[in-house]
């Protein structure tokens, strides 16, 4: 009941605590109206300024005005009401006024400009500086183009008071207003204290990051880009105040080749497309919605679903219709207003922007959105050299194809797709009436060869069944031709490709030009068919029946099979293999080398040499394999086919990563990455290669080029569509440890948030999901996101329910689930996690989280009461001293020191809170005695304990002689063990102590 002045007051204080949004709102609104009842100045004051502060951040801006007029009303008649913070505020809020009116085209211009000079007298009959006053002068001139240079001058050269903006945001308005000079680079200067995060407020650096994601990339600096869109987005997500961030955020997805990521945003705040009370935020969001569906529609994506605005189903189409007729009525409204073209001729230079890179970033976080727009980069990756040309005559686009198909040249496919796109328009009268139509052969053949092509593309993407059934099909039609080698070749190829699905991706080479290892078992009896077939059809009379590179793919077919068996029944070195599967594999291997050989393929050599390479490497032969690989690439480039270095370079590099040569090892995969992106080898396995280079960045110390290949390696997973999510996942997770390393928690936790998005699907025993679940709640505990994170651990608690191993994780996940319970001012939730934790504890022990659980309970406990909470705090802290004897009982404890230690050290906080001094220093003591049983690792801790005696006997017991001391032990001790920090700490302490 808001009945009486306090309940009011109460209920404006827990609002207060509310997140910013649409329940904040409509409560404030309430609390003004229960205010209202009452002849209390300072109440109703304190109401309206809730209620606008609540506009502010839900999108409402437009309404704040006429709530500050009111409260202007109230300064007027009773000022002597407002307590210091309402005075304050009264001045401060000048600015929300007129930043309101500004951004509102129905408000005309002079209107704006009285309101300065309102707010300039104010200030000036107050006793305020003016630097303020100047800040909007500026905004005005940036807003509508004119005398910009000048306002900004005005406002930049004077002092700051104690009404200017906040530090952040004055650089962030001078960062923006170079941004818009064209001067990018000044502007990140500008911005680095911001964006580092060494100046921050309520809404920075975030909304700055959302500001320097172009500027980041225009000027070369990708990395930052990326995590300020991780970071930036999270905080952004959602919020009606900050639409014009989000669609900053979905403009740089456009922008930096991420499409599918920008639909994904759009899709999570569809609803701020009812968001209206910010006329100038929702123009600027709707441009930058309108910057990604205007590149789709261009791309010819008309057709595709989209999220808009709630009720109506949208596509690219309907959307972009929606979003220019409704963004551009509103730009001209703003220039109608203001008398110049500024807001509209800002909007058509967004939208005038292209693509900023020629190959998408990756972000490291998984789109959902538009599947078939991931799959293909709308920014298609261009390959660094000059493609061959598509002939025009039909005879010699099938003639020169054939001729690239042979050498195994990438550009074969592009032509091959040519072919069939000419034969399914022309029909049968692209062969039959094409010049010189008798060297192409039968129109049957064609289609055949063109069924071989769609079966290299299933086995591109992995679709290893799709692959086979093809070539099988390909097989039928080439012996329907009276092609018998053809056939048995394209069949041979069959009976091999089942084999790589069940593998994964490598660097080799298969028979299929994919390549991996798999679980089938090889069908010996039909490979040796197919060599008896082929040597029969080489052996006929009238000359032989089958082509060279045909009766190599039946070799080359063997020995990938034989390989694929070895390395599947290979132990761990130095032990031999077995003598089956490698004798097979060395006869295989040897008749297929000497056949390459002996008809000059240097292509099916060089991938026999690959295959003994990779079996060498595997069995610790790593000299030997390196050599043989650089033997390959050398052979490849002397017979100038260079597209098939790549593979070498890839197995090479493995080889270097195996024997912990991991700088040499990086070296060779990019060069493997650039000669495939080079040859635009579609079927090179990048994200296997990108993997393998972020965990040898990672090894080198290199965290930002670990971050960037462990990045493009998910994103690269992604595009192989479902079949690849558990290795893009495994990926992710990779990476956001890394991050986390790297004291990017933000980072890491956008990364999660991502690999979670799927988690819906997981059953209780998906151990990754659940890895990532507790590797999420323990970057929002650090974050400070106590209520998040209690949720996610909440959420794993459920996962944990159902399973049957590792259950001690229980225990764990309970007791870290009550703290954050705890620290996000649950308390009823957090003592029954507490419990389930106790209880836990007494099957599944796990002693050290239960009593950092108990200890935390106890410092909150005194932190919130103060002396009141003392009785309650011991009590926790019995029950962790309880927790450590039951588990030394049991099995001996490695680190009891540690948790005898620490607890005596939060007793000794406890008692000092409570004023109780001399049972604090005596516990103190005790903790400092219990980490001399820790031995040198305990020397850190240790010293906190000194220092927090030192404090209640120097401080609290007025002991100052003793204290300094103490202190000066531990100093010279502290230096004898390195810890320098430490040191300092302590002696500073002793010298204020002195004083």
């Amino acid at each position: 009941m808001l009945d009486t002045i306090d309940a009011v007051m109460a209920a404006l204080r827990d609002n207060d605590a509310r997140p910013y949004g649409r329940q904040r709102t409509v409560t404030a609104e309430e609390l003004v109206d229960a205010a209202d009842q009452f002849d209390d100045t300072g109440l109703r004051a304190m109401a309206l300024l809730e209620l606008m502060e609540a506009y502010e951040y839900d999108g409402e801006r437009s309404k704040a005005p006429v709530v500050f007029a009111r409260v202007l009303k109230l300064w007027d008649n009773d000022p002597g009401s407002f307590g210091e913070w309402a005075t304050q505020q009264v001045f401060w809020r000048f600015k929300w006024v007129a930043t309101s009116l500004l951004g509102t085209p129905d408000v005309p211009l002079a209107s704006v400009r009285r309101w300065h000079g309102e707010m300039r007298d104010r200030y000036r009959a107050a006793g305020h500086g003016l630097q303020p006053y100047y800040a909007q002068r500026f905004h005005l001139a940036a807003h509508i183009g004119e005398d910009v240079q000048d306002a900004y001058e005005l406002w930049a050269a004077r002092p700051r008071t104690e009404l200017s903006d906040c530090h952040a945001c004055e650089v962030r308005a001078a960062a923006s207003h170079l941004v818009r000079q064209g001067d990018d680079a000044a502007a990140l200067d500008a911005w680095r204290p911001v964006l580092s995060g060494e100046s921050t407020c309520a809404e920075e650096p975030h909304v700055s990051h959302a500001q320097a994601l172009l500027p980041l990339l225009r000027q070369g600096r990708p990395d930052e880009a990326r995590s300020s869109h991780l970071v930036g987005y999270r905080f952004a997500r959602g919020k009606s105040g900050l639409a014009r961030s989000v669609g900053q955020h979905i403009e740089f997805c456009a922008l930096s080749g991420n499409e599918p990521r920008g639909l994904e945003i759009l899709a999570e705040n569809r609803d701020l497309f009812g968001v209206t009370g910010d006329p100038s935020g929702r123009l600027d969001f709707l441009t930058g919605v309108e910057v990604l569906i205007a590149g789709l529609a261009r791309a010819g994506h008309g057709a595709l679903a989209v999220s808009g605005p709630p009720g109506t189903s949208w596509t690219v189409d309907t959307l972009l219709a929606h979003l220019r007729t409704e963004a551009d009525a509103l730009a001209a409204r703003f220039d109608a207003r203001n008398g110049t073209p500024a807001v509209g001729s800002r909007r058509r230079d967004r939208l005038a922007r292209r693509p900023l890179l020629a190959e998408p970033l990756a972000l490291g976080v998984r789109a959902a959105a538009a599947p078939e727009l991931a799959a293909v980069p709308v920014v298609p990756a261009v390959p660094v050299r000059e493609a061959e040309p598509e002939p025009e005559d039909f005879a010699a686009l099938v003639l020169r194809a054939r001729e690239l198909q042979l050498l195994g040249h990438p550009d074969a496919d592009r032509l091959w797709r040519r072919i069939g796109e000419r034969l399914t328009a022309e029909g049968e009268a692209a062969v039959t009436g094409a010049a010189g139509a008798a060297r192409l052969g039968t129109v049957g053949q064609l289609r055949a060869e063109l069924a071989e092509r769609r079966a290299h593309a299933a086995l591109d993407r992995e679709d290893w069944e799709e692959g086979a059934a093809e070539l099988r099909g390909a097989g039928d039609l080439f012996e329907r031709e009276g092609l018998a080698g053809r056939a048995l070749a394209a069949r041979t190829r069959a009976l091999v490709a089942v084999l790589v699905g069940d593998g994964s991706e490598d660097g080799s080479e298969s028979a299929s030009d994919g390549g991996a290892d798999s679980a089938r078992d090889v069908d010996w009896a039909a490979l040796d068919a197919a060599l008896a077939r082929a040597e029969e059809l080489a052996a006929a009379p009238g000359g032989p029946a089958l082509a060279d590179d045909d009766y190599l793919v039946v070799l080359q077919c063997r020995a990938y099979a034989a390989h694929h068996e070895l390395v599947l029944a290979l132990p761990e070195p130095p032990e031999e293999p077995p003598a089956e599967q490698a004798g097979r594999f060395a006869l295989a291997v040897a008749a297929y080398r000497e056949a390459a050989a002996a008809r000059g393929s240097v292509r099916r050599l060089t991938v026999a040499r690959q295959y003994a390479a990779d079996v060498a490497a595997r069995q610790g032969r790593i000299t030997e394999a390196a050599e043989e690989l650089r033997t390959v690439i050398a052979e490849l480039e002397k017979a100038g086919q260079p597209w098939h270095t790549p593979r070498a370079y890839g197995l090479l590099g493995q080889a270097l990563l195996q024997n912990g040569e991991q700088a040499e090892a990086v070296e060779v995969l990019q060069r493997a990455l650039a000669a495939a992106a080079r040859w635009a080898d579609e079927s090179y396995p990048f994200a296997a290669t990108y993997l393998m280079v972020g965990h040898a960045s990672a090894h080198l110390g290199d965290t930002g080029a670990a971050i960037r290949a462990l990045s493009e390696a998910a994103g690269r997973f992604d595009r192989k569509g479902p079949a690849a999510a558990g290795d893009a996942a495994r990926t992710r997770l990779q990476l956001a440890d890394l991050l986390s390393g790297a004291d990017r928690t933000a980072d890491a936790v956008a990364v999660l948030e991502s690999v979670l998005a799927d988690a819906a699907a997981a059953g209780p025993e998906d151990r990754l999901f659940a890895q990532a679940r507790l590797d999420l709640a323990r970057g929002l505990y650090t974050l400070d996101e106590y209520r998040d994170a209690a949720e996610e651990y909440l959420r794993l608690a459920t996962v944990l329910e159902g399973w049957t191993e590792d259950l001690h994780l229980r225990t764990m996940v309970a007791a870290e689930a009550a703290v954050a319970l705890a620290l996000a001012d649950r308390w009823e939730a957090a003592h029954a996690a507490r419990s389930r934790a106790l209880a836990a504890q007494e099957q599944w022990p796990q002693t050290g989280p239960v009593s950092a659980m108990l200890r935390q309970f106890a410092r909150l406990v005194v932190q919130r009461e103060g002396a009141d909470g003392l009785e309650e705090a011991l009590a926790r802290l019995a029950e962790a001293d309880a927790v450590r004897e039951r588990a030394e009982s049991a099995e001996p404890e490695a680190d009891a020191w540690y948790l005898r230690a620490a607890v005596h050290y939060e007793r000794a906080r406890a008692y000092a809170v409570a004023d109780r001094y001399e049972e604090a220093l005596a516990e103190a003591d005790l903790a400092i005695t219990a980490y001399e049983a820790g031995g040198e690792r305990a020397e850190t801790p240790r010293a906190e304990a000194v220092r927090l005696a030192a404090l209640i006997e120097g401080t609290d017991l007025g002991r100052t002689s003793a204290a300094r001391a103490r202190l000066a032990a531990a100093v010279e001790r502290c230096r004898t063990y390195g810890l320098e920090e430490a040191a300092e700490i302590l002696a500073d302490l002793r010298e204020r102590l002195a004083d």
